[in-house]
């Protein structure tokens, strides 16, 4: 066993195999070993049998995502209880998983949305995992191409209170010609609740009055979505 990645031949090192052929070529567990960059001395694994067990503890509650899921959801003190983790390494991770989700919110921003699966696919990595209501809402340019996608609330585990003032106070500021809401249930289902159809059809005629079409709303679960458009919900 090994408890350095320096320690395993050159060819198989993790960071020498991404330099050589690139990250695309690299297993979840290498690119994670690469972060860790050390394993466990008392249990003599190194960073990618580390990288690994972090992965299986995934998988072992039932992530669909090869266990990278879990890394999204997992609290700095939970991933700190993993033997070998510790706080300063569960940092780092944490800190990896919010730079990728950066990134591609970065990537993402000015792309059209013209379809309900489009808004989807640029909201549901990101808010799937929430533990929390959030509110939040994609402001679109004339052309439907994204301005910004802006946070306007945050509620307790099955509630977040909005008021049209602060969820077309970004749109106004940034000229916007029209947005989509969206929320999420952190209970992974994402039927629309009366209360999300009331509060839908409020904001839209507020919108109207402003001149800022309201174009959807977006529910969003685990992986699983519902758009009031697709769904004929009139608002």
């Amino acid at each position: 066993m090994y408890h350095r990645l320096k320690e395993l031949p050159r060819e198989e090192r993790p960071r020498e195999r991404l330099i050589r052929y690139g990250p695309g070529a690299l297993s979840n567990a290498e690119l994670l070993a690469i972060i860790l960059r050390t394993g466990e001395a008392s249990t003599g694994r190194s960073a990618l049998d580390l990288a690994r067990h972090v992965l299986s503890l995934g998988k072992a509650r039932g992530d669909d995502g090869e266990g990278l899921c879990f890394l999204a959801t997992a609290a700095v003190e939970e991933l700190s209880q993993v033997k070998g983790i510790g706080p300063a390494k569960a940092v780092q991770l944490k800190a990896a998983v919010e730079l990728g989700r950066r990134v591609a919110r970065v990537a993402r921003v000015r792309r059209a949305v013209n379809t309900p699966s489009q808004a989807r696919d640029l909201l549901m990595e990101e808010m799937r995992y929430l533990e929390q209501e959030q509110f939040r809402t994609v402001l679109l340019d004339a052309k439907n191409g994204v301005i910004s996608i802006e946070l306007v609330s945050v509620g307790t585990l099955d509630s977040s209170p909005v008021h049209p003032r602060e969820v077309f106070k970004m749109a106004v500021r940034k000229s916007a010609a029209a947005l989509i809401l969206a929320h999420n249930h952190p209970s992974g289902d994402p039927t629309p609740s009366d209360d999300d159809v009331r509060i839908t059809r409020r904001l839209a005629e507020t919108g109207r009055i402003l001149g800022i079409e309201v174009l959807d709303h977006l529910v969003i679960g685990d992986n699983r979505y519902v758009s009031f458009r697709e769904r004929g919900i009139a608002f």
